[in-house]
């Protein structure tokens, strides 16, 4: 069954229905006081910045009026838009798991604990793909979750999810394993684990437990007209998440392994034209030259029925199968040719990385000291008035960060960090990610023909 993008509305996961088919535990008591300290509250802010928003007179080559519109952008109050979502502690050295569209285009991410402790995280890394997110902060004494084997879950198994629901912190619900193998839109890689429990706005990126305190799903959303919970929620299966966690922490994105070939469904037709018993597999109408299966010798008009042994049922559970394995393994798939079954071993390759990946050097530096910067033309000097040709113009500076906190405006034209010359983007990043708590950044800066001089401090983490 497949849903409509307007249906799935972002949430988490879950309540409590009786099943027939397994005995309901006395209580999930025991359970929610063990596993709490282990999920967390993730707040974010995303501070709307004057570039968002274009000039009408932008089209007109020296237009005084452009000018003036792009002056009256950047003295506009900044505006703020918060969100709240659900994590858990992956490890004890502080990295946290949560949804990609909890923290996508934040600007400040806090974490409260279950205690009530506030820590600003970083992000490290993100998947839009699976919605996943990678964060990290400060802290010691860090109870981590024990990951479970969603793929031995049954239908019909106990679930128990820890959320903030509508900002509930600590809410705690249980159901049951509705379905397994959901496809609902999201994306390529959908194979959600469906529960019947209640999931609304918040939980997302909350962990869905087996009754031994397991991680078995990361809940992510519910199939909905109204926005409000009706008994059908989406978790992703833990063992997904599971292949991308080590790429995200060494590297801030994912890389994926693929065979470099289209498939589709077999239907009738296909199935009557290449003397198939049925209709399982997924037929390659297109091998790409040079890629890992053309390496292998797999052949357009190939149907693929396994892969290491598991049988492919439609072509949609090729690339999820494809998906946990990484660039350089071996992989034996299982094919149809001619009518003979035929096994061919494929060392799968790297996916080129794509935009989505996280500019984790950037998010990291604008993290530190609030601030984000942007290329200073001839045009915008002669706008703010300078007496300079080169540094970088600070276009965004977040409240209460180190920079706010010293003074740095939108507008002013960073000149020198701590005696070096800045003169591009990435010379700004180089020496303004030095700023730590042990040590302070003397900033030259620019403000219109003026020179100042401050000096950033780090934020201490609570």
């Amino acid at each position: 069954m497949k849903y409509t993008m307007k249906q799935i509305f972002i949430a988490g996961i879950i309540l409590v229905t009786p099943s027939l088919a397994q005995a309901m535990p006395a209580s999930f008591a025991d359970l929610a006081a063990e596993q709490k300290s282990s999920v967390v509250n993730i707040s974010t802010t995303q501070y709307a910045k004057a570039s968002q928003f274009r000039s009408p007179f932008s089209d007109m080559p020296d237009s005084p009026f452009d000018d003036f519109f792009r002056g009256f952008l950047e003295q506009m109050p900044q505006q703020e838009r918060h969100a709240l979502g659900t994590g858990f502690i992956l490890s004890k050295k502080g990295y946290i798991v949560t949804n990609n569209h909890v923290v996508k285009d934040a600007d400040e991410i806090v974490v409260t604990s279950s205690n009530g402790e506030e820590f600003k995280a970083e992000l490290i890394g993100t998947d839009p793909k699976l919605d996943l997110a990678l964060l990290k902060i400060e802290s010691k004494g860090l109870r981590a979750v024990k990951l479970g084997d969603s793929d031995k879950m049954r239908v019909g198994d106990w679930v128990v999810a820890i959320g903030n629901p509508f900002g509930l912190e600590q809410t705690v619900t249980a159901g049951i394993v509705s379905a397994k193998g959901r496809v609902i839109g999201s994306g390529p890689y959908d194979d959600f684990i469906q529960t019947d429990a209640a999931i609304n706005p918040g939980n997302s990126g909350g962990p869905l437990f087996n009754t031994k305190g397991e991680v078995i799903g990361i809940n992510t959303a519910i199939y909905s007209q109204s926005g409000g919970n009706n008994g059908i929620g989406f978790a992703i299966p833990i063992n997904l998440a599971k292949s991308v966690f080590q790429d995200l922490r060494e590297k801030g994105h994912v890389q994926r392994a693929r065979l470099g070939i289209r498939i589709q469904d077999v239907d009738k037709e296909t199935m009557e034209a290449l003397g198939l018993k049925n209709r399982q597999g997924a037929l390659v109408p297109q091998v790409e030259a040079g890629a890992a299966a053309d390496k292998a010798g797999i052949q357009a008009g190939d149907v693929i029925v396994s892969i290491d042994g598991t049988l492919i049922r439609k072509s949609h559970d090729l690339p999820i199968k494809i998906a946990r394995h990484q660039p350089g393994d071996k992989v034996v798939l299982g094919i149809i040719r001619d009518g003979k079954l035929k096994k061919i071993p494929v060392i799968v390759e790297a996916m080129p990385d794509d935009e989505s990946v996280t500019m984790r050097h950037k998010k990291k530096a604008i993290a530190q000291h609030g601030i984000a910067v942007e290329p200073l033309t001839k045009r915008r000097a002669e706008q703010l008035r300078l007496r300079v040709q080169s540094g970088v113009v600070v276009q965004q500076v977040r409240r209460g960060s180190p920079a706010a906190r010293a003074g740095i405006e939108r507008g002013d034209v960073i000149l020198r960090i701590d005696g070096h010359d800045i003169k591009n983007i990435r010379s700004f990043e180089k020496y303004a990610a030095t700023l730590s708590t042990d040590h302070a950044l003397r900033v030259l800066l620019d403000r219109h023909g003026d020179q100042v001089f401050v000096i950033v401090v780090a934020s201490r983490t609570k």
